[in-house]
């Protein structure tokens, strides 16, 4: 079969893409501003990237076109059609799908699917569970958001010497494709569901946090009765999805009471089963959120028969996931690091795990975009002072805000500086560092090439 991928450079296309090239499939693809690292990973894997979405790769008759939802029926100032690739497809009558539907229907049936579903900390969880099932010897096929760092690549098929393998994957809450506007989790139907978290996000497409709950309902309707739903118990929002009705068994994590906790500190701690220790986790990663993480991951790999003392075993070696608090490098005796965070209560769990880290004698910079639709949006503007309060200086990138970030940031004082451009926003944290600082980069984009211009820029 050969597949032609709209929007093939987006983290989960460009895992889509390389399923299908590994299951034997031509594959080919087109995108904006084709970019990496996934542009890096696909050119690797043989597969032809296209710039631009011209209507003249209809010529290349794939036997299916697949869509993300990058792609959209609007219009240019000049009226023209922004994809229009997508208007040829249509007036052709082109076979054409979305990219949940393809997997659902080429890569997940008959498997064992692991979904891992939240606002935050997915990709991170999705990647531990991986991990944890293939230190098990399980070899399971995957999709992850990101690239963890103990594979090297974000998607694989996996190994299918079970009766039902198992896969692995992330499962996102954003809608499928401009003709679908489901979420793109109701497509896994998966027989472990992680819900990880849930809290508002995604403003542009979801009116209030009511509406994404309803969602993960949808995505509760779909596990069998058989099946295991992994909840954290500290989520009220979670608490009310599952109230709207559940058919499977349900794990908790979190509190004291929940079937899986912790005792200890997030970088060493004992995880309890009903109460009692059943292993220990020791490794190098910080921050409740990744404690939390690692229960959720512990208690869905259960779910398939690896032992919680196996799994903690595993997450000692685990070696985390590209751009999740990664060491860009250090300079003039100042760190810098590179994190997805993007959201406020993301960017708050970030820097209070890093503060727990480096302790309170350690500045740490916080340098971030708003760069999601929800915070482009100014949805959460008024809660980006509480999400940088472990930081001692904020540095905000504003280009493409429609609000003011200054005025939204003022409660921090002098705490603060906004900069309409990378560069000069370099020039501000060059100004304030100083040897022993951290600097922690945020952005769910590139942000131009910031790391790579700081280092360049505090060379002593």
């Amino acid at each position: 079969m050969h597949i032609h991928i709209l929007g093939i450079c987006g983290t989960f296309m460009g895992g889509v893409a390389a399923l299908a090239r590994e299951a034997g499939h031509k594959v080919t693809g087109c995108d904006a501003g084709v970019y990496p690292p996934m542009s890096d990973q696909l050119r690797a894997l043989g597969i032809e990237l296209i710039e631009g979405y011209g209507a003249d790769q209809l010529a290349l008759k794939p036997d299916v076109y697949v869509v993300g939802n990058v792609v959209s029926r609007a219009r240019l100032a000049d009226g023209s059609a922004k994809f229009p690739l997508m208007e040829a497809i249509l007036e052709s009558g082109a076979r054409y799908t979305s990219g949940p539907q393809w997997l659902a229907e080429h890569v997940l049936q008959g498997r064992h699917v692991l979904a891992v579903a939240g606002t935050h900390g997915k990709t991170t969880t999705t990647s531990m569970l991986t991990w944890v099932l293939e230190s098990a010897g399980l070899a399971p096929g995957f999709l992850v958001g990101g690239v963890p760092l103990d594979f090297g690549v974000s998607a694989r098929l996996g190994g299918p010497d079970r009766e039902r393998p198992l896969f692995v994957i992330e499962a996102d809450e954003y809608d499928t494709a401009f003709f679908d506007k489901r979420s793109k989790f109701v497509h896994y139907r998966p027989r472990t569901a992680v819900l990880n978290n849930l809290e508002f996000d995604h403003a542009d497409i979801f009116d209030d946090l009511a509406a994404i709950e309803r969602q993960f309902h949808h995505l509760v309707r779909t596990v069998p009765g058989s099946g295991r739903i992994v909840a954290n118990g500290l989520e009220e929002s979670l608490t009310r999805v599952l109230h709207q009705g559940v058919w499977s068994e349900v794990v908790r994590f979190g509190s004291a009471v929940d079937e899986f906790s912790a005792e200890g500190e997030p970088h060493a701690f004992d995880v309890l089963r009903a109460g009692r220790p059943v292993a220990r986790v020791e490794w190098g990663l910080s921050g409740v959120h990744n404690q939390l993480n690692a229960l959720a991951a512990i208690a869905a790999a259960e779910h398939v028969g690896v032992a919680p003392a196996t799994a903690a075993a595993a997450l000692g070696k685990f070696r985390n996931v590209k751009r999740r608090m990664e060491l860009r490098g250090t300079v003039n005796q100042i760190a810098i690091y590179d994190d997805f965070a993007h959201h406020p209560t993301a960017i708050r769990t970030t820097l209070d795990g890093l503060r727990r880290q480096v302790g309170p004698a350690t500045r740490i910079l916080a340098v971030f975009e708003p760069r999601s639709n929800t915070m482009k949006l100014g949805t959460m503007k008024s809660q980006l002072p509480w999400s940088l309060e472990a930081a001692d200086l904020a540095f905000c990138h504003t280009a493409g805000l429609d609000w003011d970030a200054a005025q939204a940031l003022a409660p921090m004082g002098a705490r603060a500086q906004t900069a309409p451009d990378v560069d000069t926003l370099v020039r501000q944290v060059q100004a304030a560092a100083r040897p022993g600082d951290v600097v922690v980069c945020m952005s769910n984009g590139g942000f131009g090439g910031v790391h790579g211009k700081l280092l360049a820029a505090l060379q002593p």
